[in-house]
């Protein structure tokens, strides 16, 4: 039997509290395809499964809906990881292992991770004095004078770029004042700059980091800023964690 994976989490969150050693079915959840989801207990943990049929259809974006629809169902009663979209184990026997090798990894992260909610903000910043440094700059195909000029050019702009997005970031987190965060930059058109930043909080202050945000919207010029969440904490698992899968 092949196991389509969401995410693992303690068993007891799940099982009301009990310990058991075969998989039992989650009411009231549906997963990927509409297929039932199951707890497959494996020690204190349970790893939050569909079963799977190899085939050949490939997953698609509505897929990727349902999975995180799984994962956030499983998050409103404890502390989930949730695995990489896509993750199928082709057997139990390679379920179990994967759980058996990450055991400690596991352990740890759902100790440092309990309590703990993801928060996303998004910062699209518009501002005239970041036009110029926006504007892509073409490197020539030709090397020489031309092609290090253009490319020292192309460089001080990225700097440019980096530096306000570091400022910016420094300013929201002295506002929101995280656990932890973990940031990306990209730029969206010719004057404009998205700033993705995810906070890492304890739960029981969602309500105060959101109450931050119309304080923080007003303070942030040029900018405008939306807020999501609580979410599990995919952007705050070890990395080792984000890539355990079986054949996916």
């Amino acid at each position: 039997m092949a196991w389509y994976a969401y995410c693992i989490t303690e068993q007891q969150t799940l099982n009301h509290g009990t310990r058991t050693r075969r998989p039992f079915l989650l009411d009231g959840i549906q997963g990927v395809n509409g297929a039932s989801v199951f707890g497959y207990p494996s020690g204190e943990f349970s790893v939050v499964v569909s079963e799977y049929e190899h085939n050949g259809a490939q997953l698609e974006e509505k897929h990727v809906l349902e999975h995180a629809r799984v994962v956030s169902v499983c998050f409103r009663h404890g502390t989930v990881l949730p695995f990489r979209f896509g993750t199928v184990f082709d057997s139990d026997d390679a379920l179990r292992q994967a759980v058996r090798t990450n055991r400690r990894a596991f352990g740890q992260s759902v100790a440092r991770l309990r309590g703990k909610s993801e928060m996303h903000l998004k910062l699209m910043v518009r501002d005239g004095s970041l036009r110029e440094a926006l504007m892509n700059v073409e490197l020539p195909d030709t090397v020489g004078g031309e092609y290090l000029i253009k490319l020292r050019e192309k460089a001080s702009k990225d700097r440019e770029r980096r530096t306000k997005a570091r400022a910016l970031s420094v300013q929201v987190h002295k506002m929101f004042n995280p656990l932890e965060e973990e940031i990306s930059c990209k730029r969206v058109d010719s004057d404009g700059m998205l700033i993705d930043i995810a906070h890492l909080i304890d739960s029981k202050s969602v309500e105060k980091y959101q109450n931050r945000y119309s304080s923080a919207a007003k303070q942030l010029k040029n900018c405008e800023l939306a807020i999501s969440g609580p979410w599990p904490p995919y952007h705050f698992l070890p990395g080792k964690l984000r890539t355990v899968a079986g054949n996916s």
